[in-house]
């Protein structure tokens, strides 16, 4: 009997359907076919500045009497809705994340649905790093460099970026990084909602994989897309959020610390924010 050859499209079908079983109802099934033209927008509904995450009850300070609710509270939406939200699918050995990361990029790599970036794509840009990170980075879209090379990071931006890893005493390779968007938009443009929209279920898909304890959002697209916010990033700084069960920092985007220079002291105070919620004194020596 002739042996059939596989079909990628079927065994994308059938790997997002046990990803749906699992509990992550969000992500939609792919058609047989891809479609024609632009796929239909998904709506991101706007929101305020969302939840930080409270100190534990040993930290946090005695509140003052109030006769009406402090107005943060009466401001704070609700918690987004996340792929690592609501009944998770459990912990993955690194081989089980590394086939479900393979699958969701082969999912990218035939995604047709923003029908100007797959016309002028080189080819997509997916995201490297370790599977099982504890960090996931996630930054605004792929540049000229990164659309040649294939890799998230890899221009002057990204060895900028690569400098911060270091100074942080990681590896490049010790976190995942990756983008809202996968494709490249022409000139570097800002992303269109639309295509952030298109985008998502890839996004989260990659969260709900890596399941990492924390999210760094570097640049206001990452943050305000994530974290469904139009919120400046000078104001999401210095605190955390909550997405699933990880906690999100927002910080400037290295091609922003190109054009002001000065802005690099922030994103290190930033860093120190983060690691020491870690355990880990970025000031100590050694």
């Amino acid at each position: 009997m002739p042996v059939r050859p596989i079909n990628p499209t079927r065994l994308l079908r059938q790997q997002l359907e046990s990803w749906q079983g699992a509990g992550l109802g969000h992500l939609e099934l792919p058609a047989v076919e891809p479609p024609a033209g632009i796929a239909p927008p998904v709506a991101a509904p706007a929101s305020p500045v969302p939840t930080p995450v409270p100190a534990p009850p040993s930290e946090m300070p005695r509140p003052p009497v109030r006769s009406q609710p402090p107005r943060e509270l009466l401001d704070a939406p609700a918690e987004p809705v996340t792929a690592t939200a609501g009944a998770p699918a459990g912990p993955l050995d690194r081989e089980a994340r590394v086939e479900r990361l393979r699958v969701l990029n082969e999912a990218v790599r035939q995604c047709t649905r923003c029908h100007e970036l797959a016309s002028t794509r080189k080819q997509t840009v997916f995201g490297v790093g370790d599977p099982q990170a504890k960090i996931l980075f996630i930054g605004e879209a792929p540049g000229a460099d990164e659309d040649k090379q294939g890799e998230p990071f890899v221009g002057r931006a990204g060895q900028l970026l690569n400098q911060i890893i270091g100074a942080c005493r990681l590896k490049r390779e010790q976190v995942f990084i990756c983008n809202i968007l996968k494709c490249r938009p022409p000139g570097n443009r800002t992303p269109a909602p639309d295509e952030c929209a298109s985008c998502r279920e890839f996004l989260e898909g990659q969260i709900a994989t890596i399941d990492p304890e924390y999210i760094v959002c570097w640049g206001s697209v990452a943050a305000q897309n994530l974290l469904k916010t139009d919120v400046s990033i000078g104001k999401l700084r210095k605190r955390f959020f909550r997405y699933g069960r990880a906690k999100v920092l927002c910080t400037y985007h290295p091609s922003y610390l190109l054009r002001n220079p000065a802005a690099k002291k922030d994103v290190w105070e930033d860093m120190q924010f983060l690691f020491a919620d870690m355990g880990v004194d970025l000031t100590a020596k050694g």
